[in-house]
């Protein structure tokens, strides 16, 4: 694993939540798998992670996470809708508390005018109890410098600090 990842930040994951009791799932495009190597990295992790998916591709996303077609026509991968319906996605198949999702353009090609290379959409998706109509999900964009490695690194980082951010919202 890239050791420009933040250690703490997996730490303090772990921290939330075991403290809530709440689990998590990640949907990985762009960062192929490194986020459910950085929280598997805590051990103990078994406590709060379920699972993760790499789903680099198209059909990956639509096949294992109900991305939907026209959202994958109409937007592309790398979009706000995709990302939206990845963390969802997760969340409700691996029927975790919290999913999380990345989908960008690492490079060093792949970039364009309106998504250039270090673009990145990572989106964050809660299920609250039933009948309490709090679940949702959210979606920020970053445009991201560096090389692919360093792109990679920084989605991990902020994917991370996402999450804490949506943990300590919901608690306020």
């Amino acid at each position: 694993m890239n050791d420009d990842i933040d250690r703490e930040l997996p730490m303090a994951v772990a921290d939330a939540l075991r403290d809530r009791e709440e689990t998590m799932a990640v949907a990985e495009s762009c960062t192929g798998g490194l986020i459910g190597a950085a929280i598997t990295a805590v051990p103990g992790a078994s406590d709060y992670f379920d699972s993760g998916l790499t789903t680099y591709a198209y059909d990956a996303k639509r096949r294992h996470l109900g991305v939907s077609r026209e959202a994958l026509d109409e937007h592309g991968a790398v979009s706000e809708p995709v990302a939206r319906q990845m963390a969802q996605g997760v969340r409700d198949v691996a029927d975790v508390t919290w999913g999380i999702a990345t989908t960008g353009i690492a490079g060093p090609t792949g970039g364009t005018e309106e998504n250039p290379v270090g673009t990145v959409y990572i989106g964050i998706s809660y299920a609250g109890p039933w009948g309490s109509e709090s679940s949702f999900a959210s979606v920020s964009r970053y445009v991201f410098d560096g090389d692919r490695a360093d792109v990679r690194a920084k989605t991990v980082d902020r994917a991370l600090e996402d999450l804490l951010e949506a943990l300590e919202t919901r608690d306020a």
